[in-house]
């Protein structure tokens, strides 16, 4: 139950709902709140004074320029400019971060009460969640049904906050209870269980719940009659199936829906009960299906294009150690062939010498072979001396000195794993802009990115800029959670340069690569008359 508390408190005044009201964006206000943040825009100025007056100029398309974005899913952080340099409104935060437009001026004293007051004419009213510009009409906030269920809601919460529950079966002080029956409708404690409510016999099949969801079951709030909008006195007993909306008796008669397919309250009741709690349950998971079966072929198909990138490189490598091999095997056979060609030279030398001596010999000159011998003698014993020097003595070896260190590269294979989220994390890796989703239709643009499929690194938010269209300075569109953004509201026949970039408590991501955008060429003033800030499936859309 205490995750629930956040959804009854109302954004502006953090407390819980009080009349709260249905603003057509789906989002809810209390009334005093609602009336507390009403804007009164200028009669000249309005959409309304213009089209009765029949004239148009160009400050009905400017406005787009003046108007700042915002989107449900940035949680109040920060707000964005738009494309001129007009400054935007000063906004305040809510007592649960969520930026809100204070009032252009505070009440004069003299007012009624807040829920009698008159709403000021051209009243505007800014959604606090989704920040959608609403303009008011002559009922004011009248014109807003009023959250019966979410006051129900609220109604049995803090009846079930208001008490413990206690066991109903102590004589003296009583326990505090740990079941309920929901047949016996009484709740126990667990002694008083084990011993009045044994599990076996006729009270097995008896259903034991919680306690909370006892009183739930229970303590049912009388649930209030919701009455038409249109004739306060009218209760809702039908439903327009063309509208999509509950009417009354008197909207039927008036002809407002007379023409229309209307089928009664409660059929219409039970039947979208069932359907929204099969449908929300059915899509979600088949979104988280198809997600995760999307999220797994292309975190697979990077998984092995970067095991492919290791083998490359590794292969790339062993080329390179083999080429040194082969350099290493050449240096090698040249220093034996330098050897052989030199020892080849010195024995045709030193052949060339013994026969020379051979022939001294056979001399029987005594006194010519005397006036030689010394000398002769003397090159005999320096050749001996050469060959005894090492001639002989191979100058390289036929081991190679090349051992391959393979240990730290295969302790690093074995270390390869994906790298998990640690406490501090660091910065996001630079978006993905995926192009087959980015496009242009008339004047607005639609962007989508992605986090790369590998990065594990938290990220918080995106920030998406654009440029004016001329090449000038990128601005802020849009900071948030969501990976697509679609912008209205740019000039036709305009060139736009958009980017984005991630951000996480650790710092702020580089940027992801500009996109050029260009923008149709023409659009009717009709088209592009008013401005106003939606959030729709995950889209940020300016219609």
């Amino acid at each position: 139950m205490d995750e629930m508390e956040e959804e009854l408190k109302c954004p502006v005044c953090g407390s819980f709902y009080r009349e709260p009201l249905i603003l057509p964006c789906s989002h809810s206000l209390c009334q005093a709140c609602a009336r507390n943040i009403l804007v009164q825009t200028p009669e000249a100025e309005s959409p309304q004074s213009r089209r009765a007056s029949g004239v148009s100029s160009d400050y009905d398309y400017l406005d787009l320029d003046k108007m700042s974005l915002y989107s449900e899913a940035d949680s109040g952080y920060g707000s964005y400019g738009g494309f001129a340099s007009a400054p935007t409104t000063p906004c305040q935060k809510s007592p649960n971060g969520v930026r809100v437009f204070p009032p252009a001026a505070p009440p004069p004293p003299h007012l009624p009460p807040a829920g009698l007051a008159p709403v000021p004419r051209n009243a505007c009213l800014t959604c606090p969640q989704c920040h959608r510009s609403l303009i008011l009409d002559e009922r004011g906030l009248r014109g807003f049904p009023k959250n019966r269920v979410l006051e129900g809601v609220i109604d049995r919460y803090q009846q079930s906050k208001a008490a413990a529950l206690r066991c109903q079966l102590c004589e003296k002080a009583p326990k505090e209870a740990t079941a309920m029956c929901e047949q016996c409708d009484v709740f126990y404690c667990e002694p008083c269980r084990l011993r009045c409510h044994p599990p076996r016999g006729p009270l097995a099949k008896h259903r034991l719940v919680p306690p909370a969801q006892g009183r739930v079951s229970r303590r049912l709030s009388p649930r209030k009659i919701s009455t038409c909008t249109d004739h306060e006195l009218e209760n809702h007993s039908m439903y327009c199936v063309q509208c999509k909306m509950p009417v009354c008796y008197q909207c039927l008669e008036e002809g407002k829906h007379s023409s229309h397919e209307v089928k009664a309250l409660g059929a219409m009741w039970k039947l979208h009960k069932v359907s929204w709690q099969r449908g929300q349950v059915a899509v979600a998971f088949e979104t988280l299906q198809r997600d995760t079966s999307e999220n797994s072929v292309e975190f697979e198909a990077c998984l092995v294009a970067q095991c492919d990138a290791l083998i490359d490189a590794l292969n790339r490598r062993k080329a390179q150690l083999l080429s040194r091999v082969n350099k290493e095997h050449e240096h090698k056979l040249k220093v034996v062939r330098d050897q052989i060609s030199h020892c080849t030279v010195k024995l045709r030398q030193t052949t060339g010498l013994m026969e020379y001596c051979l022939e001294v010999i056979k001399e029987n000159d005594p006194s010519g072979f005397l006036q030689i011998s010394d000398a002769l003698i003397r090159r005999v014993h320096l050749t001996e001396d050469q060959w005894g020097k090492g001639t002989l003595t191979p100058r390289m070896t036929t081991d190679f000195d090349l051992n391959l260190d393979s240990a730290p590269l295969l302790q690093s294979i074995h270390q390869l794993d994906f790298v998990q989220m640690k406490a501090s994390s660091p910065v996001p890796a630079p978006p993905i802009l995926q192009l087959e989703e980015c496009c242009t239709h008339n004047n607005s643009a639609t962007l989508s990115w992605k986090q790369p499929p590998l990065s594990t690194v938290q990220v918080e938010g995106y920030i998406l800029e654009l440029d004016d269209g001329n090449g000038g300075q990128f601005r802020e569109v849009y900071v948030g959670k969501e990976t697509m953004c679609t912008v209205d509201g740019l000039h036709f026949n305009s060139t736009y340069s958009a980017r984005v970039k991630a951000f996480n408590k650790t710092g702020v991501s580089q940027y992801s690569k500009t996109l050029v955008l260009q923008t149709s060429e023409g659009k009717t003033l009709e088209q592009c008359y008013c401005l106003i800030l939606t959030f729709r499936s995950g889209v940020i859309r300016l219609v």
